[in-house]
């Protein structure tokens, strides 16, 4: 039982850090970001403005977060990006 847990925290630490050498060596992508806001107003119902230009986000070709960036596949899933004011 022991070993097992050892076996498996030195794979998990070998794929991380196996992910942030890919990230590393890839130069960033870069996703077309949808942003708009959502105000909330006194009566309790929430407006959205989609007047709001699309915005150029930065990511990273990894299946983990990493250099402060989401990975791509998880940028290009969420593409609407909400801001709550």
């Amino acid at each position: 039982m022991k070993y097992a847990a050892i076996a498996s925290i030195l794979l998990l630490t070998a794929f991380y850090f196996g992910d942030y050498a890919a990230a590393r060596s890839k130069p960033l992508g870069s996703v077309q970001v949808h942003p708009f806001y959502a105000i909330h107003q006194k009566n309790g119902k929430t407006e959205f403005d989609y007047s709001v230009p699309p915005e150029t986000e930065s990511c990273v070709a990894s299946l983990l977060p990493h250099l402060g960036n989401n990975p791509c596949w998880y940028v290009t899933t969420h593409k609407s990006k909400k801001i709550e004011i």
